[in-house]
């Protein structure tokens, strides 16, 4: 007897737009939702089982690309979801909240500078307050510029992203430590960028090196409180990241099309990496960084 409930398989290389893409450009940070293609964060594909219920999750650059996706399918394996996100984001991230309570979870929309150490710590005392406590914390939102020349660098270019890349984390995980239980999460977005670099991502390249380190040092240091402490590294994303300035028009054309995939990914291809590393059958893995790079191999 034909079993109808089989998994249908996709090639994946033909399961997402290929290069060449459209030149388009975004004001920063920019939007999905005025993306062509439009990314995929799972809004009509993920399917939950419940791996999360109960959980509390706080995710940084939530609106969209892997924090969107990520908050998605929290919100479908049962968890109550807050996202944080640059306040002209919210077209963006008012489709965030409606999915989330689609799934009958709480959704709490926390706009606002991550730059601001004041703001980082009055967004994870909301957070905790809106959900009931903290127990998942995705550091996910980051800054990227494209500059042909380290020469095009401003001193506040590169504080800006150094701010939103190193500073923020570190001001968000300090004010959310206290309210962590032991079997919480701690979840970073690092890049295939930590480890292969490109010429014209000088600044952010090393904030993502920098993540890297963080969290296998901090693994190391929050074992013993039973808090596990992971990272993502993509490779090409589709995101507004790219389109806001963080691609020159002439790679946004072909991008990701030089991977062996051929493509470049969707955010929802990434969820449930997010997923995995909040899920308590994950509770020997800490300290490592998973990999999503169309081939590329690394980390």
């Amino acid at each position: 007897m034909k079993d109808e409930n089989k998994t249908k398989l996709e090639n994946p290389l033909e399961k997402y737009p290929k290069p060449p893409f459209k030149e388009q450009k975004q004001p920063w940070p920019g939007l999905a939702g005025q993306m062509e293609p439009q990314p995929d964060h799972g809004e009509e594909s993920y399917k939950g089982s419940g791996r999360l219920t109960g959980r509390k999750a706080l995710i940084t650059g939530g609106d969209s690309g892997m924090g969107r996706a990520a908050a998605i399918a929290y919100a479908r394996e049962g968890a109550d979801v807050a996202i944080n996100y640059y306040p002209t984001e919210e077209p963006d991230a008012q489709e965030v909240i409606a999915l989330i309570q689609a799934e009958g979870r709480k959704a709490v929309a926390l706009p606002g500078d991550i730059t601001d150490e004041a703001f980082c710590q009055k967004l994870v005392a909301e957070a905790v307050r809106e959900l009931g406590g903290l127990d998942i914390l995705v550091s996910n939102a980051a800054y990227q510029q494209t500059h042909e020349s380290i020469l095009d660098i401003s001193s506040e270019d590169f504080d800006r992203t150094i701010k939103t890349n190193i500073y923020a984390p570190f001001w968000i995980i300090k004010a959310a430590l206290p309210h962590l239980p032991p079997g919480a999460a701690i979840i970073a977005t690092t890049s295939e960028q930590a480890t292969t670099p490109s010429a014209e991502l000088y600044d952010y390249a090393q904030t993502k090196a920098a993540t890297t380190s963080f969290v296998r040092s901090l693994a190391k240091q929050l074992a013993p409180k039973g808090i596990l402490v992971n990272g993502v590294a993509p490779g090409p994303i589709w995101t507004p990241l790219q389109v806001s300035g963080g691609a020159t028009m002439e790679k946004l054309k072909s991008f990701g099309g030089d991977t062996p995939l051929e493509r470049p990914g969707q955010p929802a291809e990434l969820a449930s990496i997010y997923v995995q590393l909040a899920a308590p059958d994950a509770s020997y893995t800490t300290g490592q960084v998973y990999g999503a790079m169309g081939g590329g191999g690394l980390p």
